[in-house]
């Protein structure tokens, strides 16, 4: 097809090849979109970085996103963000059941209570930093209370939103956390540099990576860190431009050692900041993999229409 910026609907065009394009490898041999994707930056960008910065160029290439494709995004990541984030933290919920406790109000037999209000609770923080992430504030103390709030109140009221008032260690590697009468302090000197210029120079995803790690170092709370931890890292995603980024719960340990890596070995986060890029591509590959079919699609996303169709027209000629 030849190039023409001047035709309104040369886009169009170019969504109609690659569809095309699909529905030919999807007969002959499955190859889904996330197959394509995840192959060509794989091919193209030597660097996790340089590969998420080109999702992310695809990505704004299809904003503004549609009412429908909004809402179907809000519906996948609730249930994935929420099943992935109690489920690092022991709740036995599955996946499944998880969409139906969010989406039909569900009780599951065999289940705790606590686990059912763990859903319940981590679904009403998602709503509240999708709407703070709208905003142009700072993220002070206050809101990440508010986020512990929400994750808690239905299940340890009293400790909802409220510092520790005891000294605790990390359970699995016996890493001491610091004093309790600490907190403040320290809360306050991570509010500063979450807030600065300094952060602010980071790429995003590494400066949410690294928010993240500080403040589960700081373990302000006697639970509910790690879920905070995770909010807190996507409020700062979603205020960026980013998807939801999800920690799969299948990566429980590598994620865990990464942290205590970090912890052990000056804050070296070498290893939690390939993890975290890497939840990054695959959900950035995701949500594109929604955008990209879509019919609404059809009109915007230039820049990843003539790439991707070009990509594939050279795998032909390989062949």
């Amino acid at each position: 097809m030849i190039k023409d910026n001047t035709n309104p609907n040369y886009t169009a065009q170019l969504y109609n090849k690659f569809i095309d394009q699909l529905r030919l490898r999807d007969h002959h041999k499955n190859i889904k979109v996330t197959f394509i994707l995840s192959n060509y930056i794989k091919m193209n960008f030597s660097s996790k970085i340089e590969q998420i910065n080109k999702l992310k160029i695809w990505l704004d290439s299809f904003r503004p996103f549609s009412s429908i494709i909004v809402d179907e995004l809000k519906k996948l990541y609730d249930v994935q963000f929420t099943y992935n984030s109690n489920a690092i933290e022991g709740n036995t919920l599955t996946q499944s059941e998880t969409e139906l406790v969010l989406t039909k109000g569900i009780t599951v037999g065999g289940k705790t209570l606590e686990e059912h209000l763990e859903v319940i609770g981590h679904k009403e923080a998602i709503d509240y930093i999708e709407t703070l992430a709208q905003q142009d504030t700072i993220v002070r103390e206050w809101e990440i209370k508010q986020i512990h709030n929400l994750i808690l109140r239905k299940i340890h009221p009293l400790e909802a939103g409220i510092y520790r008032t005891l000294d605790v260690k990390a359970a699995g590697t016996n890493y001491l956390y610091p004093e309790h009468y600490l907190i403040s302090q320290l809360m306050n000197d991570f509010v500063t540099w979450l807030n600065s210029t300094e952060a602010s120079q980071l790429h995003p995803v590494e400066y949410a990576a690294r928010v993240h790690y500080r403040f589960v170092s700081i373990h302000p709370f006697r639970d509910g860190n790690g879920r905070t931890a995770r909010l807190i890292m996507n409020l700062l995603l979603i205020r960026a431009g980013y998807p939801i980024v999800i920690i799969d719960n299948q990566k429980r340990n590598e994620y865990i050692n990464a942290i205590a890596y970090g912890q052990k070995n000056q804050d070296d986060l070498t290893q939690l900041l390939s993890l975290i890029f890497d939840a990054t591509i695959a959900s950035m590959i995701e949500t594109l993999r929604l955008l990209v079919t879509a019919s609404d699609s059809k009109d915007k996303g230039q820049v990843f229409y003539q790439e991707i169709t070009d990509y594939i027209d050279s795998l032909d000629d390989i062949r």
